[in-house]
């Protein structure tokens, strides 16, 4: 038997798998699977497998005839407008300040941590993989909203994914009741599609650009629900 292994009893070493329970091993597979979801579409998209789709979907959101009227009554575009905000920096920004500090006040600062640091790579990996990708904004409707980036993935829905599903996931960890911890995450995945659909209605987003976005967003979370788990004391048996 290896050295390495001889140094570490046995009780100590069981402990330490111990906290690799089935929750973490799930988290992992899920981020896997957001991660191979995420890099599938990208190499879709390259290969202009998802432009008939994207082209589709977003005429099929326009009045016959007059594209530059998305279909519904103008206080649904309004409202949709309103909507798309949630997924912005401004917005994002103080729910996150504003979860971390309530974490903080809470004596939760591994909460805290971990919201802020999750946002934060977040909004970096965004910018960076809009860069690489390099893909232009849907051309074939007018844009509802400004835009000043690229399209894949969306922004938005990356951000907002990442940002409501943590806080979802580090509210759900501290709430011993499970109808609230439901409630949480039906409310976060409620805005998250809200704001993705916002995006390809106003015609600023290619649908798979959203769908990307959702994926990578997703990843993010899961990789958050790990870093929580692994940040715990090992003198503190629940989250």
């Amino acid at each position: 038997m290896p050295s390495v292994f001889r140094r570490i009893p046995l009780p100590s070493l069981l402990r330490r798998l111990q906290r690799f329970e089935g929750g973490v091993l799930l988290a992992l597979l899920a981020l896997a699977v957001a991660v191979w979801g995420f890099v599938s579409i990208g190499g879709e998209m390259l290969e202009g497998e998802t432009q008939a789709f994207d082209g589709w979907l977003l005429l099929a959101l326009r009045e016959p005839g007059d594209l530059n009227n998305p279909i519904g009554p103008r206080t649904l575009e309004e409202a949709l407008r309103d909507i798309t905000g949630l997924g912005g920096f401004t917005v994002l920004t103080i729910v996150t300040a504003v979860g971390a500090l309530a974490f903080f006040f809470h004596k939760k600062h591994r909460h805290a941590l971990v919201l802020v640091v999750t946002v934060l790579s977040a909004q970096f990996a965004s910018e960076t993989l809009k860069s690489l990708y390099g893909r232009p904004r849907p051309d074939l409707v007018p844009h509802g909203s400004y835009v000043y980036s690229g399209s894949f993935p969306s922004g938005h829905s990356m951000l907002a994914a990442a940002t409501y599903l943590t806080l979802a996931m580090l509210i759900a960890s501290v709430e011993p009741k499970r109808r609230t911890k439901a409630l949480v995450y039906v409310l976060a995945g409620l805005v998250i599609v809200s704001v993705g659909f916002s995006r390809v209605y106003l015609g600023v987003h290619w649908p798979s650009d959203v769908l990307a976005g959702w994926a990578a967003g997703a990843a993010w979370a899961l990789g958050a629900w790990v870093a929580l788990i692994g940040l715990r004391p090992r003198t503190q048996p629940g989250a």
